[in-house]
């Protein structure tokens, strides 16, 4: 009989000991764990401070480093409310911008909820389901080969009643997006991030960002663009212990007169949304959850 991987392993200790002990046993846990991958991981800590370098620039040397340094302790906290989500310990939320989502819902129309790798989608994805109980909602998620914890997290949000699409790395099936587009028809929602590429084949829109070019996915803005349906754009932010503040914006349509406006049409709609997450950066930079590299080339009127 195989073993666990050690993945698996690690997230069913520490459920278990949540259950046994108080809270702070399993956060000074997990501190040291994020100091563990913050230390022996330096090729991705050289990304992030990369990126806090550009995004704070002429601050002094170290302040990159230690906001790369609070990026890996923040990041925990996702662990932990998802714990406490599947615990006793409830989680508080408030909301900016709901009633967009609700007035699509009550006339039947559906939506793309775009959400991105800023606070936390999971989180999110749960308690938008548990404030909108009627609400159908379809989540396209990548699924990273071997990647158990995520298997875990897919079962958790199946249980909710929230329906999971998952994309692979190598490519993902026409009939997902095909999916999406009979989810909408329905009147139900389709949530999926915007920020990040979920397979090597994946289409891809320029945009600026950070004084940067950025890829971006093409889908949910075609998507958008083939339903008619609104896009709402989707930030989740911890603002305290076990506290979040959910800022919806829009609704939002893609819309084009003719087929040689379709193109730009969608690189609008995407540009849109990067100025967006900029913005949302800019007042949570140590939400930022990319531990991979994100800015491409500097724009043409940057200068080095």
């Amino acid at each position: 009989m195989k073993r666990p991987p050690v993945q698996r392993w690690f997230y069913k200790v520490i459920t278990s000991l949540s259950k046994r002990s108080g809270p702070w046993v399993v956060e000074f846990l997990v501190w040291w764990v994020s100091t563990g991958f913050f230390l022996f991981s330096p090729k991705r800590v050289r990304v992030s401070i990369r990126f806090y370098r550009e995004l704070f620039r002429g601050r002094g040397r170290w302040f990159p480093l230690w906001c790369a340094w609070r990026q890996y302790h923040t990041f925990s906290h996702i662990f932990l409310d998802r714990l406490w989500l599947k615990g006793s310990a409830a989680l508080a939320y408030t909301s900016d911008g709901w009633e967009g989502l609700e007035e699509c819902q009550e006339k039947g129309k559906g939506g793309i909820i775009l959400m991105s790798h800023m606070g936390n989608w999971e989180v999110a994805a749960h308690l938008l389901k548990k404030k909108g109980p009627k609400m159908k909602l379809l989540l396209y998620m990548g699924v990273k080969q071997k990647e158990q914890i995520e298997q875990i997290q897919k079962q958790s949000l199946s249980q909710d009643g929230i329906k999971v699409v998952g994309i692979d790395r190598d490519g993902g099936s026409p009939f997902a997006i095909i999916e999406g587009l009979k989810t909408l028809k329905e009147g139900g929602f389709v949530s999926m991030t915007g920020d990040v590429l979920w397979n090597r084949e994946q289409r891809v829109v320029p945009v600026r960002f950070l004084r940067h070019t950025v890829k971006l996915p093409v889908t949910p803005h075609i998507l958008a663009l083939l339903s008619g349906a609104p896009l709402f754009i989707f930030f989740a932010f911890r603002v305290g212990r076990r506290n979040y503040h959910f800022k919806i914006i829009g609704p939002r349509y893609v819309r084009a007169s003719s087929r040689s406006q379709k193109a730009e049409a969608i690189l609008t709609s995407a540009q849109e949304y990067a100025q967006l997450l900029e913005e949302a950066l800019y007042q949570s930079p140590l939400e930022w959850y990319h531990f991979e590299p994100f800015l491409g080339p500097r724009t043409p009127d940057q200068p080095c």
